[in-house]
């Protein structure tokens, strides 16, 4: 096959493709220049995308015997994961920018050039499987190791792009021993740190970032009885589950520490209560995508015309709403609602709905949420809304 293998300057892709050599297989390694700032160096485990993973990704390259070429996505980048990020804060939501750059950048901007291009798949150093069920359709899978498993951050893939994704990394058992083996071939990446933190936000300080970014208006914290306790410097800067920066000057009544509960962005407030309130019973997601076929349940439901609270069928799931979070069991339902996003008022939309049947806290607007079933990844959807039943206040 002829293959693509995209080079991230880390060892984990470096291996995926050497592997991809050593199968037999045509391959022609690809970096992506996401940066604005291409002169921009990496500190430490900071940031990726970088120029100096750029000069690692070439040194692997050189070393395997392949082709190397480096493609500026750095326009589409900034249009689909930056500015995404920056509209999903000023509408209160806390958004995944390396779910988005899986989306946008890494399965679809890159993997469309690589078809047209003439190649058979795209490899990744990401730890997930893809398999082939017995109707021939290709299904996305938990990797071999929990510990190591990525499939999450793949949640966003379709059943196209799944026909075109190999994961040679799948069923390795640690990243030790991807590690040593980087090591064994000579590559220089071998002790290379693993990349953490926004990468176009390498100082990790989003607040501050954001403040650069966005207009802040001042504001008033309120708790769930609608009492002011202080003030905010921008609602957009909160995010659900946060304690720190509240800057209260009291305590609460029982002397319990506060967290945010709700950004309400159209009245620029920010909820807070203790961590009981935090507790979430149901979620509902938008935008939702299969990462394969849809489950029987939801195709039946999507080949019939939208109505206003029209339902699918309920199906078991196991839901996970961050990268390294345990998946907590739930029933799921699609259905027909009313949407009530600004400029869209009185139209429909297509929500996920999960009710949870075990503990999940600290779940904000904007999160991605991703369905399994099994080790098999169903789907995901964009976070719009975080139930909970000890909420008064929003459940009156």
């Amino acid at each position: 096959m002829k293959i693509l293998a995209a080079m991230s300057g880390g060892v984990d892709s470096a291996v995926a493709a050497a592997r991809a050599v050593d199968a037999g297989h045509e391959v022609v390694g690809v970096h992506l220049a996401l940066s604005r700032m291409p002169g921009t160096l990496r500190t430490g485990s900071r940031g990726c995308c970088t120029l100096e993973d750029s000069m690692d990704a070439r040194r692997v390259c050189s070393q395997l015997g392949i082709p190397f070429f480096v493609w500026d996505f750095s326009e589409r980048f900034k249009e689909d994961v930056v500015d995404d990020f920056i509209s999903e804060y000023e509408a209160g939501r806390t958004p995944n920018p390396c779910m988005r750059c899986n989306e946008k950048i890494k399965f679809a901007a890159l993997l469309e050039r690589a078809v047209q291009l003439g190649f058979d798949a795209v490899v990744t150093g990401h730890y997930a499987r893809v398999i082939t069920n017995e109707d021939g359709n290709r299904e996305l899978h938990r990797a071999a190791t929990w510990a190591k498993d990525q499939s999450y951050v793949l949640g966003v893939l379709t059943h196209e792009q799944l026909k075109h994704a190999w994961f040679p990394l799948a069923d390795t058992p640690s990243k030790d021993e991807v590690r040593a083996e980087a090591a064994e071939r000579g590559f220089s990446v071998a002790k290379k740190p693993d990349s953490y933190d926004i990468c176009f936000i390498p100082e990790g300080d989003t607040r501050a970032w954001l403040g650069d970014h966005i207009q802040l208006r001042p504001g008033l914290i309120k708790d769930t009885a609608g009492n002011v306790l202080g003030e905010h410097p921008g609602s957009q800067a909160y995010t659900v589950g946060q304690r720190k920066g509240l800057a209260l000057g009291r305590p609460a009544p029982d002397g319990k520490p506060r967290f945010v509960l709700e950004v309400r962005p159209k009245e620029n407030e920010v909820i807070v209560g203790s961590r009981e309130l935090l507790a979430v019973d149901e979620i509902r997601g938008i935008r939702a995508t299969w990462a394969g076929v849809p489950v029987a349940e939801a195709a039946e439901f999507l080949a019939r015309e939208p109505e206003l609270g029209a339902r699918s069928a309920e199906f078991e799931v196991t839901s996970q709403v961050r990268a390294h979070a345990d998946p907590v069991p739930g029933i799921a339902h699609m259905e027909w609602a009313e949407n009530q996003d600004a400029g869209q008022e009185g139209q429909l939309r297509l929500e996920t709905v999960v009710r949870l049947q075990g503990p999940l806290s600290g779940v904000a607007p904007g999160q991605t949420m991703v369905l399994y079933q099994g080790t098999r990844v169903l789907g995901q959807s964009t976070i719009s809304r975080a139930y909970s039943l000890a909420r008064e206040d929003i459940n009156a």
